[in-house]
């Protein structure tokens, strides 16, 4: 069970959002809230619904409904003010020694909301205006938390009313205005210190009260808060720690391997990076760190110069392990420029191993008896392991043997026998033609080929240009109702003309799409304007 769980039951659903996550996805190609992720997690969550919402970067407790008669019950409480909420925030501002209650109506104004004032001048809203929002806010004298700096506050506030941003509005309107919270005039931090400690309401279907509570934890820093609430430590062991600006870290990128940690960008490490790697040795205990320089000349170099250099603590062993939803792999830092795992494919292996694709879209083909999978620019054939476990018949196609050698080892890892699958060496489209003359039929095809490949067949392979060409051919060899895996990470192409692309693709094949479903990279890759999302993926019931 993901840590962010804190309580489920036949109705209801109680999680620990983190800050920095959006409670739903605001767009069709963003990054996935914690709601979307959930749903497309687990089936037994493929129903969950939203009945109230935390604003991105404020982290607590949230309740979601499972059954029809949770989504009513709980909608009714809201809506008659009959659920109690807590929140904890800290500000750096002096705070009224006593209790005191806020009441005001709220208009927004741009981005921000703002009490109405009692009349209007010069624009300004009147009083009439905007919906009535109501907090009680005490102070917290004897707070179980230690802050660094003895100047902070910690506040209690209790919304009566339910309004977008109305304890921010609230808190700085009386002159202390929420660490972090720079929209509303607070001090710029790490986030912004507003937590939803506590919820009170009554179980829709017992009637019993219910109480559920969520510690602020503002000492823990948020990318390791993010992490902690979506990884299953005892399933998984590998997965990024830093991704680039969405972190603070612009340009810079760090995963946790099993025991070692792996830094990249395009340079060697500044003195701060260094730094900052060697605190993340003892926080996410790792037995060494190795540093890799992204570049573009991959193919010009030879594996020594372009394989991650060893900068603190132990050598790494030429091979080793790490754990993913459950499933091992063998990494290599002496292999050249790819380790052996792209991790932000993990959500999409784990629907293999599932079945679970999404809200009505589940692939139930894996399990049935004779089931077939293609797995198309295999690499280690992580896919391909899932797919075997779930209990599927695999073929990895790939144009390295040495990939395919390690993919056979990814599968001897898992205790699953290599000879009772197939691994091709050659040309995708050239073996996609073979397939298709020789009538062979797939229930599952994955296509995650690289930005960029040559063969001698087919010559010079570019995604943007001849994606639509490579769904083609592989829907000539997916059977009626079959499953097409589609993923790039061409970060440059727009989202719109990758699935416009696959659209096409089966339009000319005369296929029909009866099952759609687009996916990002996983909130570990955490998506912001700074680091925009570039992981592209469709999952598709093909007729």
């Amino acid at each position: 069970m993901v840590r962010c769980v804190i309580y489920e039951d036949e109705h209801l659903l109680a999680v620990n959002k983190p800050a920095g996550w959006n409670t739903h996805a605001p767009s069709p190609y963003a990054g996935e809230g914690i709601y979307d992720w959930l749903r497309n997690r687990e089936e037994r969550w493929a129903r969950l619904a939203i009945i109230h919402r935390l604003d991105k970067e404020t982290s607590g407790v949230m309740v979601f409904g499972k059954t029809p008669l949770a989504n009513r019950s709980l909608t009714e409480q809201f809506t008659q003010r009959r659920v109690r909420k807590k929140y904890l925030l800290l500000t750096d501002r002096e705070v009224p020694k006593k209790e005191f209650t806020v009441k005001s109506n709220l208009v927004r104004m741009g981005e921000k909301y703002a009490s109405a004032k009692e009349k209007h001048a010069g624009g300004t809203p009147a009083l009439q205006d905007g919906e009535v929002a109501e907090t009680r806010f005490v102070p917290i004298v004897d707070a179980k938390f230690v802050v660094k700096n003895a100047g902070l506050k910690m506040m209690c506030a209790e919304p009566l009313t339910g309004r977008t941003h109305q304890i921010r509005v609230h808190a700085a309107e009386n002159g202390f205005p929420i660490l972090g919270d720079t929209l509303y005039g607070g001090t710029a931090s790490s986030r912004v210190f507003l937590h939803a400690t506590e919820i009170a309401f009554t179980h829709p279907a017992t009637n019993a009260p219910m109480q559920l509570a969520a510690p602020a934890t503002f000492d823990t820093e948020p990318r390791l808060a993010l992490r902690t609430a979506v990884i299953e430590p005892d399933a998984t062991n590998a997965f990024r720690l830093i991704h680039g600006a969405s972190d603070g870290w612009p340009g810079w990128f760090v995963e946790k391997l099993g025991d070692f940690l792996l830094s990249q960008s395009e340079a060697i490490l500044t003195g701060p990076q260094n730094e900052e790697l060697a605190r993340l040795v003892k926080i996410h205990p790792a037995r060494g760190a190795y540093h890799k320089i992204l570049s573009r000349q991959v193919r010009r170099s030879t594996a020594t110069e372009v394989s991650p250099q060893r900068v603190l603590g132990e050598a790494a062993p030429a091979t080793f392990e790490v754990l993913e939803n459950g499933v091992r792999y063998e990494m290599s830092f002496g292999e050249g420029y790819s380790v052996g795992l792209f991790l932000d494919q993990r959500d999409n292996r784990r629907r293999l191993l599932t079945g679970h694709i999404a809200t009505d879209f589940s692939c139930p083909a894996l399990r049935a008896p004779h089931s077939e999978l293609l797995n198309v620019f295999a690499y280690t054939c992580g896919f391909s392991v899932c797919a075997a476990k779930a209990g599927a018949r695999t073929t990895s196609l790939d144009l390295s043997k040495k990939y395919l050698e390690w993919g056979k080892r990814n599968f001897a890892l898992n205790g699953l026998d290599p000879a009772a699958h197939d691994f091709i060496y050659g040309d995708a489209f050239d073996w996609l033609r073979r397939l298709a003359k020789k009538s062979r039929a797939f229930d599952v095809v994955v296509l995650d080929p690289p930005t960029f490949s040559q063969s001698k067949e087919r010559g010079v392979f570019r995604v943007e240009k001849d994606f639509g060409a490579l769904a083609t051919a592989a829907l000539t060899v997916l059977k009626p109702e079959g499953v097409l895996l589609a993923s790039t990470n061409a970060a440059d192409w727009p989202p719109e003309k990758f699935v416009a692309s696959i659209e096409a693709a089966a339009r000319g094949a005369k296929r029909k799409l009866t099952n759609f479903h687009y996916t990002p990279q996983p909130p570990d890759f955490p998506v912001s304007r700074a680091e925009p999302a570039y992981l592209k993926t469709a999952w598709m019931r093909v007729k």
